[in-house]
């Protein structure tokens, strides 16, 4: 079933749902469109069953960054660079956010597992930043949902916007040099927010 979803989340992220096809998955799999039927229902039910996958694979291997054990400042330095990290080196969760972000975010409001997945993430975010308040490093009034979308905005726009950016400013922004700046600067940007 791994591999279903991982050539299904390749059909998505480039065709979108509408483009994307079921004999292609089959295809490539070497299995059945009823096989695919039979596990998850239907083509939709695949579609959200690769949302699902795709943002517990993102939340698994952040779980997996031990910020508890990093002073604030450190801590959050680590998991902007790694939010940056796994948009950069992941386009195809990129694509396909913005494929659901075109449907309205109709079929993660199906999910009855997407609100549980994200709890880890905010909640880390809260217990760093309580921290940070703690040992007199952050500012006091922000909000841990607000924290991460900004972290989210700020490392998702370099994949989702690299081709119209490049062209528009005729910049290379995915040079490994152009890349490591971009990096860096993200990272001290949601610093300096956070900093009292």
């Amino acid at each position: 079933m791994a591999g279903i979803l991982d050539v299904a989340t390749i059909e998505f992220s480039e065709k979108g749902l509408s483009g994307a096809r079921i004999d292609e998955i089959a295809a490539a799999t070497r299995t059945s469109k009823r096989m695919i039927y039979y596990y998850f229902g239907s083509k939709e039910g695949l579609y959200l069953a690769v949302l699902e996958e795709s943002y517990r694979r993102m939340r698994q291997i952040e779980g997996q960054l031990h910020l508890e054990d990093l002073a604030p400042e450190e801590a959050l330095r680590t998991l902007v660079g790694f939010t940056f990290d796994h948009h950069a080196g992941n386009p195809a969760y990129i694509r396909l956010v913005m494929s659901e972000n075109m449907e309205r975010g109709s079929y993660l409001a199906q999910s009855k597992i997407i609100q549980e997945l994200n709890v880890p993430a905010i909640k880390a975010i809260r217990l760093l930043y309580e921290r940070g308040i703690a040992s007199g490093a952050f500012r006091r009034g922000l909000d841990a949902i607000d924290i991460h979308a900004s972290i989210s905005a700020l490392t998702f726009f370099n994949v989702s916007n690299q081709h119209t950016f490049g062209l528009i400013f005729k910049r290379d922004t995915q040079t490994p040099e152009a890349v490591a700046t971009r990096r860096a600067n993200v990272i001290d940007m949601v610093l300096r927010y956070v900093r009292k």
